[in-house]
């Protein structure tokens, strides 16, 4: 029995988060395509909005712009949101590439 994700990335909650608002159809093992909205990005993960009848460490795969593909489990839920963590930490250079892609407004880009 498996008690969830065994995750070797640490919990960096604080890390720095990026707004977005960015559409993307994830894959799940067993109920097929998710349509995600991604509401915030970090280098580590990403929070969602929207109910997705998933439970804590289940994963997903999808494919972001200039990561590509990539794994995420659910770290935690409530209500309408949902809190995932990538398979592995995302490169800075790729990371501040994505977020440039994904994050249209300039004024909530990170700053170089």
């Amino acid at each position: 029995m498996s008690a969830g994700a065994q995750l070797s990335v640490t919990d960096k909650r604080r890390a720095a988060r990026h707004p977005v608002d960015y559409a993307v159809i994830a894959e799940h093992r067993q109920q097929g395509d998710l349509n995600l909205h991604i509401v915030n990005v970090s280098a580590q993960g990403f929070m969602v909005k929207g109910a997705l009848g998933l439970d804590r460490g289940e994963r997903l795969v999808m494919r972001l712009p200039v990561i590509g593909r990539i794994e995420a489990h659910l770290i935690w839920s409530h209500e309408d949101r949902a809190g995932f963590q990538f398979e592995r930490i995302i490169r800075i250079d790729d990371f501040l590439k994505l977020v440039d892609t994904l994050q249209p407004n300039p004024r909530l880009r990170p700053r170089r």
